[in-house]
C-alpha cells in the first residue's frame, strides 16, 4: 500500500459521489453542507450550535449563517437551552422534518441505483470492504457516541426487530417464544397500517449494522402516543443509545402534537426503566402476571408532553 493507492482510491470514491450528487438534484435547494446540517439535526442528540459546528467542524459564522437561512425558511426554532442559558437549542420544525426526510429519501434512491449495479451476490463482499476500511484507518479506536445514526428502517429491519428482541430477551431473561409473538404481532401491525405523519420507528446504527431500535405508536387513549420495543445491543450498550433512541420518541411525539407518551415495561427491566426515569417518565400503575414463560410485574409509565422541558 502506497500513498498512490490511497490517493487514487480516494479519486475514484470522489468520482462515485460526485456521480450520485449529478447536477446537484440530491440536495437542491439547498447545499451538501446545509443538507449535512439537517441531517445532524435529524439524528444527533447534540442539538445547539455549538456542538453542531464541532460535529461538523464548520466555521462559526458560516454555520450561523446556515441556521439562519434555515430559520427563514421555517425549517429550525432555536430557543435558549435550559442547562446553560448562553448556549441556543436548535430543533427541527415539522417543515424541517419533513425536509431533511426528503432529502434522505433522495440520498437512498441515488445510492440504491448505485447499488443495482452490484450484483447481489456481491453485495456482502462490497458491504465486508467498505468495514474493513472504516475499522483500518479508525486507528483500532473503540465505538464513540458520534458514530451511532438514527435512521428510519429499510427493507429488512422490520424482522431485525423482531429476531433480536427474540433472541436478546430469551439469553438475557430467559422469556420463551411468546414474546417474539407478541413482539411480531406489534412489528406486523406497523408494517401493514400505520400513519407516517404520527408513527414512526429508528433504528441506531453502528457501522453499517442495526444495534438498536424503538417504535412510536398511536395509544388507544385521545391525543397520547405509546413507546415500544426499546432495545439496544449489548456490544454498545454505555455509548447513551438508549437514551438517544427515548429522546427522539420524545421529540418527535411532542412535536406532532400528542399530549401524554405511555409505555408498558417490566419490573426486571432495570436499565430501561432507569432511562425512562431520567427522562421524566412516572410509573402510575404496576401489576403481577405471568408471561413469557415467568412471573413478571407489569408496569405502566407515563410522560407528560405538555410542559416546556428540554
Amino acid at each position: 500500500m502506497t500513498v498512490q493507492d490511497i490517493r487514487a482510491f480516494n479519486r475514484f470514491y470522489t468520482n462515485v459521489i460526485g456521480a450520485l450528487d449529478y447536477s446537484r438534484h440530491l440536495y437542491a435547494p439547498y447545499t451538501l453542507t446545509e443538507s449535512r446540517v439537517l441531517y445532524e439535526l435529524a439524528h444527533s442528540p447534540r442539538t445547539d450550535a455549538a456542538d453542531l459546528r464541532a460535529e461538523l467542524t464548520l466555521d462559526a459564522g458560516y454555520l450561523s449563517r446556515i441556521l439562519n437561512k434555515f430559520e427563514q425558511d421555517g425549517l429550525i426554532e432555536r430557543t435558549p437551552s435550559r442547562r446553560d442559558p448562553r448556549r441556543r437549542r436548535v430543533t427541527l420544525t415539522a417543515r424541517g422534518r419533513e425536509t431533511a426526510a426528503l432529502l434522505a429519501e433522495r440520498a437512498d434512491e441515488s445510492v440504491g441505483a448505485l447499488l443495482a449495479t452490484v450484483p447481489p451476490a456481491e453485495r456482502p463482499r462490497l458491504s465486508e470492504a467498505m468495514r474493513t476500511v472504516r475499522t483500518l484507518l479508525s486507528d483500532g479506536r473503540p465505538p464513540r457516541r458520534e458514530d451511532v445514526v438514527l435512521r428510519e428502517p429499510g427493507p429488512g429491519d422490520l424482522g431485525w426487530i423482531v429476531a433480536r428482541n427474540a433472541a436478546l430477551y430469551a439469553a438475557e431473561y430467559g422469556w420463551n417464544a411468546d414474546y417474539e409473538g407478541l413482539v411480531a404481532r406489534i412489528v406486523a401491525d406497523f408494517a401493514e397500517d400505520h400513519d407516517p405523519h404520527l408513527e414512526r420507528v429508528w433504528i441506531a446504527e453502528l457501522d453499517g449494522r442495526p444495534v438498536g431500535c424503538v417504535m412510536c405508536v398511536r395509544d388507544d387513549a385521545p391525543a397520547t402516543a405509546r413507546l415500544r420495543l426499546l432495545l439496544v445491543e449489548p456490544g454498545t450498550r454505555g455509548l447513551g443509545i438508549g437514551d438517544r433512541l427515548v429522546t427522539a420518541v420524545i421529540d418527535f411525539a411532542r412535536g406532532v402534537g400528542y399530549r401524554d407518551l405511555v409505555l408498558w415495561t417490566n419490573d426486571v427491566l432495570a436499565a430501561a426503566r432507569r432511562i425512562y426515569q431520567r427522562h421524566g417518565f412516572v410509573l402510575v400503575a404496576e401489576k403481577p402476571h405471568r408471561s413469557f414463560g415467568k412471573d413478571l410485574t407489569g408496569q405502566d409509565w407515563r410522560l407528560d408532553l405538555t410542559g416546556t422541558g428540554e
